[in-house]
């Protein structure tokens, strides 16, 4: 088989054939179609006809897009067995996760395009400067925050969501540090307050920080509005030999 072997409007036959050979050579599978969409595991689901497009990659992933939005409307994990089967005439993919069982069930009405890629990749995803990097950073050198700030802990989770960094001011206050390795807006502003909120339901006195390279003026404006506060920080960078090193930080 090459690299990529595709067909726009195969027939059923196509379609099991190249679902087959993706699925026996552990490649990238792609369906454009007209389906529908069942689901039954943790709780149950119908999505009606419609066209999306499916993904099914060698390690069992299975995802399923509409035309709008990031994520999948339906989606099974790594580990998921994938088969195809025809119905009554009409062609069925159908992925099982064992533990917990789930099963998602796609009938397709009609195959735009089916393609099978053969993907090659075996780099793994090196971050820097991400928001792990940057809560180390943080607790190695805790007076970037101010003095006497003492983290700790790292991503505490309190039942509203999970704090990046929960210390203490020099005055004892209980601190919340929300982390952003880019420019922070009001969605991070709006995690901030919530989990402040949540804190002071038991805690008397809660300082909320947002800590990033920068603001978007709408948080600032909200930042202001909230009574939380703002900490300008770079996340840290790599040198030439993969080592982290710190940024300057203003």
């Amino acid at each position: 088989m090459s690299k990529v072997d595709a067909i726009v409007n195969p027939s059923q036959d196509d379609v099991k054939r190249l679902v087959d050979a993706a699925l026996s050579s552990e490649a990238v599978l792609t369906i454009f179609a007209r389906c529908r969409v069942h689901y039954d595991g943790r709780a149950k689901s119908e999505l009606g006809p419609g066209d999306r497009v499916i993904i099914i990659k060698p390690d069992g992933a299975f995802l399923i897009h509409q035309n709008r939005k990031r994520e999948p409307v339906n989606w099974q994990p790594p580990g998921s067995f994938v088969t195809i089967e025809e119905r009554d005439g009409v062609l069925v993919l159908r992925s099982v996760r064992r533990k917990p069982k789930e099963v998602l069930e796609v009938e397709l009405d009609e195959v735009y395009l089916v393609s099978v890629f053969k993907a090659e990749d075996y780099e793994e995803l090196a971050l820097t400067g991400s928001e792990a990097e940057m809560a180390e950073m943080i607790f190695r050198n805790p007076e970037l925050i101010e003095p006497g700030f003492k983290p700790l802990s790292r991503e505490k989770d309190i039942g509203h969501g999970i704090v990046d960094i929960l210390g203490r001011d020099e005055g004892g206050n209980l601190v919340v540090l929300e982390l952003k390795r880019r420019k922070a807006d009001l969605h991070a502003v709006s995690q901030l307050k919530r989990y402040v909120e949540a804190l002071r339901r038991e805690h008397p006195t809660v300082r909320g920080i947002l800590v990033a390279p920068a603001l978007t003026s709408g948080a600032k404006k909200l930042l202001q509005k909230e009574g939380l506060e703002f900490k300008k920080v770079e996340p840290p960078k790599r040198d030439r030999s993969g080592r982290g090193r710190q940024t300057t930080l203003l």
